[in-house]
């Protein structure tokens, strides 16, 4: 497959992310500054080097979304308390959230492409315009549960690693998931169809295709921008995780949960790989286990907090932040179960397809389509 061309990073952006991950940040965006062909074949190594022989490597690290449990209770302690006590104080980190990074998601994958973000954190749903082949996984309407979840990461994973690795230099070192993503209304509903008609907030254009296949409009809004687009009329339905909705306050914004699963929204954590070669050996490896336990955990806390999530809207149930919300649980039927199915088939798999130029058919065929995941291709309508 051939490689996406780059497209111009905004300067002043690339330097207020430099100034909150680098302590030279004069340096760092000298750096950002060049063009691709232009940055130093080991110019990443800057920002995760020691700075005088015998002291602790210290990595910088770009995390997930600010102010949500992934952050609070596993990504942020893992780097800044459990790393340094896995390798005995050998390897420290810094971490900032990316949405308070000064720079907008969809230039993550890029940056550390370039090596100006050694390690970070990208939402999937942010390569859908530049880089769709890489989002199959996590299309609406494929997965309904935790379990197909699973299987489908299971079968797209070894493509994805050796993609990001082969076409943009990036090691994927941990894919994570959010709870899953569903809907908030301020207006009664039974199901998926009474969506049509509403303008819904969405957070890529494979929601867009989910929601417009419903007679809904979607709106594309930033995850922090959701409740302020509710109260100010702009949308009155917005797809987002159920806990981190209530984090936001939905719940008092909104009246109506439909807790239908569209899809998961998955991040990927990677390295750009010169930096990453530039590690020795023994803290790749270390770092790779703990990874690897650090995903387990977000995917396991996923699966509760979705359920919590519902907990937490309705006042119904065990909730951990200790504010219950009053919204109506509207059940899932098994109508909408086989007619979310229907729309990944004939609205969301063949629309990105169409959005996909770099053989799509192909990527699918290999891995979701070989495990029976949703719908051939060829037999989508």
């Amino acid at each position: 497959m051939s490689k996406m061309p780059l497209s111009p990073l905004v300067p002043s952006a690339v330097c207020r992310l430099a100034a909150a991950l680098c302590a030279a940040a004069s340096a760092c965006c000298a750096v950002a500054a060049m063009p691709a062909a232009a940055v130093p074949p080991r110019a990443a190594q800057s920002a995760s080097a020691p700075a005088t022989a015998g002291a602790p490597l210290r990595l910088r690290v770009v995390g997930g979304l600010a102010g949500v449990s992934q952050f609070i209770r596993f990504e942020q302690p893992f780097w800044t308390t459990e790393l340094p006590r896995l390798s005995g104080g050998r390897i420290m980190a810094d971490v900032v959230p990316f949405d308070r990074a000064g720079i907008p998601g969809v230039e993550m994958l890029r940056l550390l492409q370039l090596g100006v973000v050694p390690f970070g954190t990208v939402l999937m749903s942010s390569f859908a315009s530049l880089y769709p082949q890489y989002t199959a996984v996590d299309l609406p309407g494929l997965s309904g549960d935790v379990a197909s979840l699973r299987r489908s990461a299971a079968a797209f994973r070894p493509y994805l690693e050796q993609s990001l690795r082969q076409e943009l230099g990036v090691e994927m070192l941990a894919l994570y998931i959010y709870p899953a993503q569903v809907t908030f209304c301020k207006r009664p509903l039974k199901g998926l169809d009474d969506l049509a008609g509403r303008r819904v907030r969405v957070s890529s254009p494979a929601q867009a295709d989910f929601i417009a296949a419903l007679g809904a409009e979607p709106v594309m809004t930033s995850f922090s921008q959701q409740r302020n687009s509710l109260e100010s009329g702009e949308t009155e339905c917005a797809v987002t995780g159920g806990m981190s909705g209530h984090t936001l306050g939905l719940d008092t914004v909104t009246s109506y949960l439909y807790p239908l699963p569209l899809n998961w929204g998955m991040a990927v954590f990677g390295a750009n790989r010169t930096a990453w070669n530039a590690l020795p050996a023994q803290d790749r490896e270390l770092l790779r286990a703990g990874l690897a336990r650090l995903e387990t955990a977000i995917w396991d806390s996923a699966e509760r907090e979705t359920a919590e999530g519902v907990a937490c809207n309705t006042g119904r149930g065990q909730c951990s932040t200790g504010q219950r919300g009053s919204m109506v649980l509207v059940p899932v039927s098994e109508a909408d179960e086989r007619r979310r199915v229907e729309i990944f088939r004939k609205t969301v798999l063949p629309r990105w397809l169409a959005r996909c130029a770099v053989r799509c058919d192909q990527v699918w065929e290999r891995t979701l389509g070989a495990t029976g995941s949703g719908s051939s291709p060829a037999m989508a309508p």
